[in-house]
């Protein structure tokens, strides 16, 4: 694509899941093209997550994520190639700040004023950098020390969603903050958003896939879409587990405990008339979920007034239990062909596994690798764009 602006994005092990992916494939669905690099490591080799969450104790838990596959070489990275850097948290800051080539890549974007933007435990990075030094700064509350000692203006975080901007610096307390920290840093790219302000209903349960629930949410609120999040059963600001599907070497996915995802809205009140498009992931929630009739009902509202709906993953046994995929194109992860093709579809095989296909007012996807597509696909339908 002429023209189109390159991100680098800043990798190591057990960097934090949800700060590493969300920003990675939100980019890439607005037309960014995105190199996840980490030092020592090239492109096809992995980086272990890990998983933060806050369950009630004095800090946060960690606990295994999925495996994120980089997709470029560190050692032949060129910064003068890139219009903006994204530095994830988690703990691999603490050792990739103390790496020397790191710093050194780092300090290159700050000395062209290319658009840096840290989040969570990153701000480690950008201090052993002296990025910091005289600018305004927030960061998860613990490095504030390091931060005040690194001659940062420190600005306390009154939520952990929050970011603050100074010049070419932005800045994010944690992953609750990456809608406002991923369109700080589109803009300061110079992204023009067309379309905002659409209202999307996302039908989430019970070990949904973690991936396939924040991913989406979060790109579409970057985008100023008012998303509502709901379960059967829930209210808002109760909380559903999620899993971690992920491809370790066995016959099928391997199942880890994923975050916590906090519901944003009561599923009792939805009304579907008062929303522009439906999303609903995959995971082992569809199994279940496939089962409440208000969640049929739903479903069918949304696609009898043919409103744009996106299904991924184990999503579609939804679908297919809601009886509106007849004479449909689709596609889904490869387990699900059966529902698929018993509720009447024609079956569009995933090959590779990130392919999506788009047919009338239905986005359908099989893995969450294909968020990109999946994303950008359902953005057309809603007549949503970023352009830059």
């Amino acid at each position: 694509m002429a023209g189109q602006k390159r991100v680098l994005l800043l990798c190591g092990d057990y960097v934090e899941d949800y700060e590493v992916m969300v920003p990675f494939q939100a980019l890439l669905a607005y037309g960014l093209s995105v190199d996840a690099v980490c030092p020592g490591k090239k492109a096809g080799d992995i980086c272990r997550t890990s998983i933060h969450d806050l369950l009630g104790h004095q800090t946060y838990s960690e606990s295994r994520g999925h495996n994120f596959a980089l997709n470029a070489t560190f050692n032949e990275i060129d910064a003068t190639k890139y219009d903006g850097l994204v530095i994830p948290g988690g703990r691999a800051p603490e050792y990739l700040a103390v790496d020397d080539s790191v710093v050194a890549l780092v300090k290159k974007f700050e000395d062209f004023r290319k658009p840096i933007a840290s989040i969570c435990h990153g701000q480690l990075i950008l201090a052993a950098a002296d990025v910091v030094k005289g600018r305004k700064c927030t960061a998860y509350p613990s490095l504030k020390p390091a931060l005040v000692a690194a001659g940062a203006h420190w600005v306390e975080p009154d939520t952990l969603a929050y970011c603050t901007s100074d010049g070419n610096l932005i800045t994010g307390a944690t992953y609750y903050g990456h809608p406002e920290f991923i369109r700080l840093f589109i803009n300061a790219l110079g992204a023009k958003i067309s379309g905002s302000g659409k209202r999307i209903l996302f039908l989430c349960g019970d070990y949904m896939e973690d991936y396939e629930v924040m991913v989406p949410f979060q790109s579409l609120q970057a985008l100023d879409c008012h998303v509502d999040a709901v379960c059967p059963g829930k209210k808002a600001g109760e909380t559903c587990p999620t899993a971690v599907h992920d491809f370790e070497g066995d016959q099928t996915y391997s199942e880890k405990p994923g975050h916590n995802f906090t519901l944003n809205a009561d599923f009792e009140s939805v009304n579907p008339s008062s929303y522009d498009g439906l999303v609903i992931p995959g995971g082992r929630a569809p199994e279940y979920l496939a089962l409440n009739d208000k969640v049929i009902q739903v479903v069918k509202e949304f696609m009898a007034s043919n409103k744009p709906v996106a299904s991924i993953c184990h999503g579609q046994q939804i679908l297919s239990a809601a009886n509106v995929l007849k004479g449909k194109k689709c596609t889904a992860y490869p387990a699900v062909k059966l529902n698929v093709v018993l509720a009447g579809a024609t079956w569009l095989e995933p090959e590779p596994i990130h392919r999506c296909f788009t047919d009338g007012n239905l986005v359908t996807g099989a893995a969450w690798p294909g968020h990109p597509e999946f994303v950008a696909q359902f953005m057309v339908l809603l007549g949503l764009s970023v352009s830059f």
